[in-house]
């Protein structure tokens, strides 16, 4: 009875050992099949948050810049992104435009009225558009009335309008060429635009005066300044 009771002992330590054994083995392939999952995922993780795609770097090209400002004004800014300098242009070109048109204008009144002055044709008598109504006419018009007017009005009067002709005319030419060049301004605008748009403008970029030394003839060496630039990465 003591040989088999102590038989059972042994037999039930032995499953026990067992018993244990197998789940040592599964909480250790759970374990090694958990670190297997987990590292996937990690490298998943990595894969994913690294971005292979390299962004593409808006970089305008001048010379289709150029071309584009010649072709239509304002085109050259939409190229260049900058959307804000498209009402300039357009506001300069608008205040250029009437003002060649309210020029021209007044110089077709000023010479259509000189010249109906200066002639011996009653009916043509535009200057009265441009003479003050409140003059009486038979002051200053020869022609209409040739025993009543006054040479020095009648000078003054002509001299006036000959000379508001000259001035309009002056002005009227004045704003075409303020037209031809706002629009030559906007083309170097669009090239200038282009050519700096990468540009470094940050505080990477230092001009600095700093003191030197400097070699004087004779073998002296006296006090100066240098320039020094430096390029921060």
């Amino acid at each position: 009875m003591i040989i088999l009771k102590t038989f059972h002992k042994i037999l039930i330590i032995i499953i026990l050992q067992l018993l244990c054994i197998q789940q040592n083995m599964f909480s250790q392939d759970t374990l090694a099949v958990a670190t297997r999952v987990n590292h996937k995922n990690r490298v998943a993780q990595d894969t994913l948050a690294v971005d292979t795609t390299a962004k593409h770097k808006f970089k305008p090209e001048p010379l289709r810049a150029t071309m584009l400002a010649v072709s239509f004004p304002g085109l050259g800014q939409i190229y260049n992104r900058k959307y804000w300098k498209i009402p300039v242009v357009y506001i300069g070109f608008g205040a250029l435009v009437y003002s060649a048109g309210f020029n021209s204008k007044n110089y077709l009144l000023y010479m259509k009225a000189y010249q109906d002055f200066t002639d011996n044709i009653k009916e043509t008598n535009s200057y009265l558009k441009v003479i003050s109504p409140t003059i009486p006419q038979k002051t200053y018009d020869p022609v209409v009335y040739p025993n009543d007017y006054i040479l020095s009005n009648y000078t003054y009067f002509k001299d006036g309008m000959l000379r508001m002709v000259d001035y309009y005319k002056r002005y009227r030419d004045l704003s075409y060429i303020g037209i031809a060049g706002w629009y030559l301004v906007s083309i170097l605008d669009a090239n200038v635009d282009a050519s700096l748009f990468n540009y470094d403008i940050s505080n990477n970029l230092n001009i600095t005066f700093v003191p030197t030394q400097m070699s004087l003839p004779g073998g002296f060496i006296g006090a100066g300044i240098s320039v020094d630039l430096k390029i921060n990465f």
